[in-house]
């Protein structure tokens, strides 16, 4: 995901700063890929699993493991928005692009100030707090989110979505073709 984030951020730049001309296929694979696997697989498993084994270990863990829930489902009300400004862009030319950059910068910020809150407080309270058979349960439910970015190789559509995009994408981001 912070992959991802990096490479949709780094093409919005690149179209502000006239490196890159806009490769909408590709933008919208990125969008869909962002949307799709977490909102659909990842966090889904998070609320479910780690969240849920870490609410029952360590109750003081409530308010913060409230407000990530509460940003999981505000997920897919700013993907719509991300998904609107990029058809907007899209079909109405260079004038839409100033809402398009901004509501990407904006996303990709709010994904990587949730995953940092997770990384610096959630996984040291999971490690500390959480016992064997809970770790047995999360990475079992984890071990389904087929993701293709770390190698997963069993859901067959992120697999093709992944390869899609990394051959849309021009370097470094990708294999594609410059769009300059």
């Amino acid at each position: 995901m912070a992959a991802m984030l990096h490479a949709l951020l780094s093409l919005a730049r690149g179209i502000r700063d006239h490196q890159l001309k806009p490769n909408f296929d590709l933008l919208g694979a990125m969008i869909y890929y962002v949307d799709t696997f977490p909102e659909l697989l990842h966090h889904p498993k998070e609320d479910q699993w780690l969240f849920r084994l870490l609410e029952l270990r360590h109750p003081p863990a409530r308010a913060l493991l409230d407000r990530l829930r509460s940003e999981h489902r505000q997920g897919a009300t700013r993907i719509r928005a991300l998904e609107q400004t990029l058809a907007r862009y899209s079909q109405g030319g260079q004038a839409e692009f100033p809402a398009f950059a901004a509501a990407v910068e904006e996303f990709v910020e709010l994904e990587r100030s949730h995953m940092r809150c997770e990384e610096t407080q959630v996984f040291p309270l999971a490690q500390a707090h959480l016992l064997a058979e809970d770790w047995v349960e999360i990475d079992a439910a984890f071990a389904t989110n087929d993701d293709p970015l770390v190698g997963v190789t069993s859901q067959d559509h992120f697999n093709e979505l992944f390869t899609r995009i990394v051959n849309l994408a021009p370097a470094p981001i990708g294999v594609g073709p410059a769009s300059v």
